[in-house]
């Protein structure tokens, strides 16, 4: 009889676990996803959730206290059930876990977690662990149940379990660190996969670096080489190792003249690296700037390990004409971008004069802002290199469409909307403003401010500020840069009246529906992932 009762309570014990398990990885999913968007950093993630206005571990604390409570109740009330009166008071935890979760999934985030394999195998990774711990505790629970004798202890025996919800992000952390037992070893692999595919090729490969412009400059590039190779590029803004292994491996390069490699870094080395992976025949550094300044420390690092890319080309670099001055002892041949002239920017796109092998032609985008005219400048001077023709170069140019959150327009009920979520940078931001002010109509912009600047945050801040006085209507979002943005609106003359402070993104938006009209033009500039 003994061994059937333990064979029973072994059973409700892993039956406990497995729910467990699953409702606490169900309640993850914007942990998750914010995991992900902190490139599986722990430690970034903790940091996330410590900040101010987050409510993540407060809606978790609240979880757990309404769980204890409810399962109290629940638990005396059925205390006549004897031992089953535990189990029934379960019941109060799946039903706020379920609340929970579904008012979790109301809660979007900016950057949505997208369902990669490594993403899925941390989840089931999660699962595991959860139900482990879980299993331990209420194993633990029911022996101090045993051993103490009380009756109302083991009626409620499983209320420490409403302590769960609060280990939850310790869980995922500790999950995380199991995981890349698997994941480092393996993405290892997959790089080492990718660089043999690249070496026994005869694809041409152009690597782009740079504080700012890689994508946008990237996919110019594509356009324009595509007019005469058949072009391979690392999708949207796949710049890390593993992006580029996945853009290699995903393809059969002898179906390719060219591979262009967007290179992206927040760290010395990180070039080095991508290099390795796939050795550049022609560079490109679109520019630098303070960006990623938090991880890099200083400007001279930053502008070192951009500079990696130069160590690695094998036959020619081309130079943004703005950072030239940092690469004058290039180990490699160089070519500063010149090429570009006489520009006219308005709300209707951007032209130029291009002058290419002493041609010159008129080359009218609909790309906005005088600095697309540079990016397409380099652009072409590589192009023109590889043997494309200015006649080309122009058409390709011509045909450019908006990149998605780069400076994207559109137009909805005779309001025009720039999406330039992706722009992380002071001069980015200049030129984000420059064009906004081209428009007619009100002239509004929604901002959280400027990120990862390291030491020049507060000082680079209080510059963006001084840009945003004059506009019609200024919202600014979150609680990360605000003070020094006002500060520098403030100090450049800008209208208190005019500005407004709004704790999210759905906040500000919720705010525009109340004002806006036809003729207004709303830019959203630095739609900061929720990391931030």
């Amino acid at each position: 009889m003994g061994i059937f009762i333990s064979v029973g309570r072994t059973i409700e014990c892993v039956l406990i676990a497995l729910c467990f398990g699953a409702l606490l990885t169900m309640s993850s999913t914007k942990l998750l996803g914010a995991l992900q968007s902190c490139n599986y950093s722990g430690k970034k993630l903790l940091r996330w959730a410590r900040k101010r206005n987050n409510m993540s571990f407060e809606r978790l604390a609240l979880l757990g206290m309404l769980c204890a409570l409810s399962y109290t109740v629940v638990s005396l009330c059925f205390s006549f059930a004897g031992k089953w009166s535990a189990v029934i008071g379960l019941v109060a935890f799946a039903v706020f876990f379920g609340v929970y979760i579904y008012a979790d999934g109301k809660i979007a985030l900016r950057v949505p977690a997208v369902p990669t394999r490594r993403f899925k195998r941390l989840e089931v990774i999660l699962f595991l662990v959860c139900a482990i711990t879980a299993y331990i505790m209420v194993t633990l629970l029911n022996f101090a149940a045993e051993v103490w004798g009380a009756r109302i202890f083991f009626v409620l025996r499983y209320l420490p379990l409403a302590a769960l919800p609060l280990l939850l992000l310790p869980l995922i952390c500790l999950s995380n660190l199991l995981s890349k037992l698997y994941e480092v070893p393996h993405n290892r692999t997959y790089i080492i996969k990718a660089k043999q595919k690249v070496a026994s090729s005869d694809i041409t490969v152009v690597g782009i670096t740079g504080s700012y412009g890689k994508t946008s400059t990237k996919n110019i590039l594509a356009a324009m080489l595509g007019k005469k190779f058949r072009v391979l590029a690392t999708p949207r803004s796949y710049n890390t190792p593993i992006g580029v292994a996945l853009a290699v491996n995903a393809n059969d390069l002898e179906n390719f003249d060219v591979f262009i490699a967007e290179m992206g870094a927040r760290n010395l080395g990180d070039i080095a690296e991508l290099c390795d992976i796939c050795p550049p025949d022609y560079s490109m550094i679109t520019g630098i700037c303070g960006q990623h300044l938090e991880s890099f420390e200083t400007l001279e690092n930053i502008i070192k390990a951009k500079g990696e890319i130069l160590d690695a080309t094998r036959k020619k670099a081309f130079l943004a004409a703005d950072c030239a001055e940092y690469f004058k002892d290039s180990p490699c041949p160089v070519q500063v971008c010149d090429c570009v002239g006489d520009i006219t920017a308005s709300c209707n796109g951007t032209q130029f004069t291009l002058t290419l092998g002493g041609k010159s032609v008129r080359v009218h985008t609909k790309l906005l802002g005088a600095h697309c005219a540079y990016n397409i400048g380099i652009a072409a001077q590589l192009a023109f290199e590889l043997g494309v023709g200015i006649e080309d170069i122009a058409a390709a140019a011509e045909e450019l469409q908006f990149v998605e959150h780069r400076l994207q327009l559109t137009t909805s009920n005779g309001i025009n909307i720039l999406d330039d979520g992706y722009n992380a940078n002071i001069k980015g931001a200049r030129a984000a403003l420059e064009v906004l002010r081209t428009f007619g109509g009100r002239k509004i912009a929604v901002t959280p401010g400027i990120v990862e600047l390291g030491i020049l945050e507060e000082k680079e801040n209080k510059q963006f500020g001084g840009l945003l006085a004059g506009l019609d209507l200024v919202i600014l979002v979150g609680d990360t840069l605000v003070t020094p943005v006002k500060e520098g609106y403030y100090g450049a003359g800008g209208d208190p009246a005019k500005l407004m402070v709004r704790e999210t993104l759905k906040d500000a938006q919720s705010e525009l529906k109340k004002v806006l009209k036809r003729g207004d033009t709303v830019l959203f500039l630095n739609d900061l992932p929720d990391i931030y």
